[in-house]
């Protein structure tokens, strides 16, 4: 072949290839911009939060109703989420009586995504609204559902009383409270299920014992009112204190709690693992022989955002 020849092939060789590249591109066009051609999904815009391992998040906890009142010191929410993806919940608790000094905590952590995909479920809820309160008329003894949210730029504490007890059909309530009251519920369960849906791949490590770095600790004498008494005595078995501070002088007066009972934290030196040491093999009714007298002390092991020795729903 003529050089002149080759050359107007090879031009006419590119020319071609140029308009097949031009007409691939204006189909892609058209496909995209036809009539009924779903748009391209953008990506969701992050939702902002704290994101210290000490910093909350997202907090769940349900108080109130018919418990005896020696529970509230060991109350413990049922799901606590920090900045660092650290998620803390209660556990299974063990059917035995009497039940284990010590409650079943857990931890586990999850990714920015998976903490993104809980805030975006908290969003759609309403809890990203600010604070909000649903009572409930016709219900007694219930408990109330607190929700704690800090993100998206704002502090949201949302209380919601019996929730999921309500009758759907009940005329006293709105038709948004009742919506309001279904969306909270549905998370409320999604939330406490949360490895369940979470993608596995967002999810780091979970259902792994929860490191007690401080423990609370409220005491007051075995004969107080607010004291639990149990019917059958045989039950109750009775330790010398393992620390060198009295419980006559430990920590601070709890009058949340009763006139006489005390309160304080236990987390430094050689204190925190000599008193878990004897609690694993303690219950709820062991007493404790300080000084020669009897006292009952109640064991709730603290929160990375928890001051301790404050009244349920007061803690931070």
């Amino acid at each position: 072949m003529h050089p002149a020849q080759a050359r107007d092939t090879q031009q006419r060789r590119g020319l071609d290839g140029k308009r097949a590249i031009f007409a691939a591109l204006a189909l892609l066009v058209i496909a995209t911009c036809a009539p009924g051609a779903p748009p391209p999904t953008p990506e969701p815009t992050p939702i902002p939060h704290p994101t210290g391992p000490d910093e909350l998040v997202l907090r769940i906890e349900t108080s109130g109703g018919l418990i005896p009142p020696f529970r509230l010191p060991t109350e413990f929410p049922q799901l606590s989420v920090y900045g660092d993806g650290t998620v803390v919940t209660l556990g299974p608790q063990i059917t035995i009586y009497p039940p284990p000094a010590l409650l079943n905590v857990l931890q586990g952590r999850i990714t920015e995504q998976g903490l993104q995909l809980l805030l975006r479920e908290a969003a759609a809820a309403g809890l990203l609204a600010g604070d909000a309160d649903y009572p409930l008329q016709g219900i007694y003894d219930a408990p109330t559902t607190f929700f704690t949210v800090n993100a998206g730029g704002r502090l949201s504490h949302v209380s919601v009383y019996a929730l999921g007890l309500e009758d759907p059909s009940d005329p006293r309530l709105t038709p948004e409270q009742r919506a309001a009251r279904q969306r909270l519920a549905e998370f409320a369960r999604k939330a406490l299920d949360l490895y369940s849906w979470l993608p596995p791949e967002t999810v780091v490590e979970r259902d792994k014992p929860f490191t007690i770095t401080r423990l609370q600790v409220v005491v007051l004498p075995a004969d107080a009112p607010e004291a639990p008494h149990p019917e059958d005595e045989q039950l109750v078995t009775t330790r010398s204190w393992p620390l060198p501070t009295p419980l006559s002088a430990f920590g601070e007066p709890a009058p949340w709690f009763g006139t006489t009972a005390r309160c304080g934290v236990v987390s430094s030196g050689n204190e925190l693992p000599r008193l878990l040491e004897q609690l694993q093999t303690a219950n709820q009714l062991t007493r404790w022989r300080s000084q020669e007298q009897t006292y009952v002390a109640f064991f709730r092991p603290l929160l990375p955002d928890e001051r301790g020795c404050q009244p349920p729903h007061a803690r931070t």
